[in-house]
């Protein structure tokens, strides 16, 4: 069935005043240039939308990120306090002296000078086994120095103390011959004394708290508005944090935990990938503009 002819109206002719018959157009007039002229502007590229939605994933990643950011700086925190305890270790070990056919053999009667982290030393000789002890050394750096003559001297460093301790009992201690210049140089820690300690474990302490506070600043502000580069940044400073840990030398101290923090570095990896692969997703393609 055919619609009905649309309504014809009479109009006056501005010129005669005639009446003109007139008929209402169904269509509605253009409201762009590019409606009633097509081909005058090339087509839009079609936007990239995300295939899914990463916003509440990457949430939840940036929270654990400052949870777990958080509980480590507070471990952290609980080792500076108990380094500062007092303590007293003994320090022993053996002197080996190196013989002409490279094999070693204790060396008795070595001078063995301890030197305490406040500046106090000791000295002994060791025994026909070559064996020397100290007893009641406080917490800190210890300084081994070892001297026999015909031999060339030797320096030791370790560290103690009631959260770590790198070595202070069963050391050995090999004296290379005289005119060799082979002196032994060496050290079983990276913290020469208690201070330096305290300030490694200080700045996880920075580190982790300025990971949280960017990743839970990341969290709020994409949960208001949806932000796939603040996920980015979040991400990225959880996956960096055990690195700088490890930089820091706090993976010879507590090996455990810096091995732990890389359930923070997946978090953070994790956040980063999404958000990277929203970014990517809704971003122009190659050759787009």
């Amino acid at each position: 069935m055919l619609s009905a002819p649309p309504p014809t109206q009479w109009f006056p002719c501005p010129r005669c005043q005639t009446p003109l018959p007139v008929v209402r157009p169904r269509d509605p007039p253009p409201l762009y240039s590019w409606e009633v002229y097509p081909g005058l502007y090339p087509p839009l590229p079609r936007p990239r939308t995300p295939r899914w939605r990463a916003q509440r994933a990457a949430v939840v990643g940036l929270l654990a990120i400052v949870v777990l950011a958080a509980a480590f700086a507070g471990i952290l925190g609980y080792y500076a306090y108990a380094a500062t305890a007092p303590g007293a270790y003994a320090v022993n070990g053996t002197v080996y002296a190196e013989g002409s056919s490279g094999a070693y053999t204790p060396a008795a009667g070595a001078q063995v000078t301890i030197t305490e982290d406040n500046g106090a030393q000791a000295t002994t000789s060791t025994d026909g086994a070559g064996n020397f002890a100290f007893t009641g050394i406080p917490s800190g750096g210890i300084a081994l120095h070892v001297a026999l003559a015909g031999y060339e001297s030797a320096t030791l460093g370790t560290f103690a103390s009631p959260v770590y301790n790198a070595g202070t009992t069963g050391i050995g201690i090999v004296l290379a011959t005289a005119g060799t210049g082979n002196s032994t140089n060496g050290t079983l820690t990276p913290f020469p004394d208690l201070e330096s300690f305290l300030a490694s474990i200080g700045s996880g302490i920075v580190l982790l708290g300025v990971v949280a506070a960017i990743a839970v600043v990341a969290a709020l502000l994409t949960m208001r508005s949806d932000r796939p580069a603040l996920g980015v940044v979040g991400g990225g400073a959880g996956l960096a944090a055990p690195f700088t840990l490890y930089l820091l030398g706090l993976s010879s101290a507590f090996p455990i935990l810096v091995a732990t923090t890389a359930v923070l570095a997946g978090f953070g990896a994790f956040t980063l990938a999404v958000r990277a692969a929203e970014l990517w997703q809704t971003a122009p393609a190659p050759g787009e503009y």
